[in-house]
């Protein structure tokens, strides 16, 4: 059995992977995640965050290596495309939904949940969600074409990469036009065995954080919000580098390893 490190909100592709392939795991919650300190299961991880693989004693970090990890391992019930032009597409779109769209996510949840803007400048940060997730919307759906899934006829790595952050899209109000494309591949995985579930963990986890608690642990409390790379850019061209000076100023941002010298 694999165990996971993880959270109900971190990262579900890795969980739909390893249900989709049958692969029993457990999973738990790193103490000290968010809070930019030690974090002891994560202490191989480099960067401590989530998700983090573990199979025996062989750690793994990194959404993307994980699931190439799961692939190699597990080849006969591969994820993958055939096609190497379908597999390239696969991979282009796992690259734009793990950097571009999960960070158009993230930036609602930070000023939304975690209320780092207020009045006209959340409103504006707002409005540049909306822009980007229909841009992105767009995007997909042109893959998609007149496919059943991302994949091709059947469902696989592709759409396992789109379907939580369109979904946590979906969940925000930014979900695709009622019956394009993108909606009705929406309604045709949501009660597959291996996707429901995962939806299912989304929403309660965002049901937390949207709640309140957010604020509370990130802007106003001690603890210290990952400001990685793209959803650093996403903060500072959509808008929000006050955002970012003001949480280097209150000290409850941090960013990826290597620490920068004192």
């Amino acid at each position: 059995m694999a165990s996971l490190t993880s959270e109900l909100q971190k990262v579900p592709e890795v969980r739909m992977a390893l249900r989709e392939k049958g692969i029993p795991f457990e999973m738990k919650r790193p103490e000290g995640l968010g809070s930019g300190g030690p974090v002891p299961d994560l202490a191989d991880g480099l960067r401590l965050e989530v998700p983090m693989l573990e199979d025996g004693d062989f750690k793994i970090f990194d959404s993307s290596v994980i699931l190439a990890y799961l692939d190699d391992k597990y080849p006969d019930t591969s994820l993958w495309p055939k096609d190497p032009r379908d597999r390239a597409t696969a991979r282009m779109i796992e690259e734009v939904c793990d950097t571009v769209y999960e960070a158009t996510n993230w930036g609602y949840s930070e000023v939304v949940w975690s209320e780092r803007a207020t009045g006209e400048q959340a409103d504006k940060l707002i409005a540049q969600v909306k822009h980007q997730i229909a841009t992105i919307l767009a995007w997909l759906e042109s893959k998609l074409g007149d496919k059943d899934y991302f994949n091709g006829s059947e469902f696989g790595h592709a759409d396992i990469c789109v379907a939580p952050y369109l979904n946590r899209s979906v969940y925000c109000g930014f979900g695709p036009a009622e019956d394009s494309p993108l909606q009705k591949w929406h309604a045709r995985i949501k009660d597959r065995p291996s996707v429901k579930p995962t939806f299912t963990e989304m929403e309660q986890g965002a049901a937390g954080m949207s709640s309140g608690i957010m604020k509370k642990m990130f802007t106003d409390g001690p603890n210290k919000r990952q400001y990685r790379d793209h959803r650093l850019e996403w903060m500072v061209k959509s808008g929000g580098i006050d955002v970012v000076l003001e949480g280097l100023k209150r000290g409850n941002i941090r960013f990826c390893w290597p620490p920068a010298a004192p």
